[in-house]
């Protein structure tokens, strides 16, 4: 996992519970594993390769157009392997953000437009749905998702985080019922939803109020890591909650969906 506003990629082994830490030059928002080896990072000006045994970065693309006012959030790959990621404004100036995929020739293309703070994504479990989160306007957003191409279409609100839950929606895992989990921003929680409903299945309160996004992992895929964060909350508050921007895992009896390695 990734601590942006540090620059730092952690590497955490839960055997030995050791917590490696690789600090980088530049703001870091999301990492995934890359097929070929090592990982590809989401930095605040594009996207690069990252060797972690001589912790060499090689730039690979910067989109075109890229503002500098500008960095990358989330992210993450589809079952074909390419990396779909979305920026924001570093001011959170709304509608700034845009989202991008990435493809197995070091292609880049822009699939969506307009986004404020592009957050959570992840797939349905047979594909053909994408969710997509935009975190101020509290929604979920669904497409269709053309595996092939990698093209998105049908855009579509599926949850609504409604004003009494609190909270703004960030980032998102997926189980295999085709579920999806949210964690919510100044919410104090992670949430489990039914896309095809709305409706609220499960709320799990945490000890932080800003609860940034969830994974699953384990052995059996069924232990969720929820990461937090310390950011806008000041000393009265961080006495109050003194394990804000700690990560947490929660056992669950729920499997999550597997996460997809970048192909390029």
């Amino acid at each position: 996992w990734v601590d942006i506003l540090q620059k730092q990629l952690h590497i955490y082994q839960p055997q030995t519970n050791r917590d490696r830490i690789i600090q980088l030059d530049e703001l870091v928002s999301c990492v995934v594993l890359r097929e070929s080896g090592g990982v590809v990072l989401t930095l605040q000006s594009g996207f690069a390769g990252f060797d972690l045994d001589t912790e060499q970065i090689n730039f690979l693309v910067q989109p075109e157009n890229h503002p500098l006012s500008n960095r990358f959030n989330d992210g993450k790959c589809d079952p074909f392997g390419r990396f779909l990621a979305g920026t924001m404004a570093i001011d959170e100036t709304p509608r700034a953000g845009a989202l991008y995929c990435l493809d197995e020739h070091l292609k880049i293309k822009r699939l969506l437009g307009d986004l404020s703070i592009s957050n959570g994504i992840g797939w349905s479990p047979d594909y053909l749905t994408m969710y997509l989160i935009d975190s101020p306007t509290k929604n979920v957003f669904a497409f269709d998702y053309d595996l092939d191409l990698g093209n998105i279409s049908n855009r579509r609100v599926v949850v609504t985080i409604p004003d009494e839950l609190k909270g703004y929606p960030d980032g998102m895992a997926i189980d295999q019922e085709g579920m999806i989990w949210v964690a919510l921003w100044a919410g104090f929680k992670v949430t489990r939803w039914n896309p095809h409903t709305g409706e609220l299945l499960q709320s799990i309160s945490l000890p932080a109020p800003n609860v940034t996004s969830c994974t699953f992992g384990g052995l059996n895929m069924n232990e969720l890591y929820i990461t937090t964060a310390r950011k806008d909350l000041d000393q009265a508050a961080l006495a109050q909650y003194p394990l804000a921007g700690s990560v947490f895992r929660l056992k669950t009896d729920i499997v999550g969906m597997k996460n997809f390695e970048f192909i390029g």
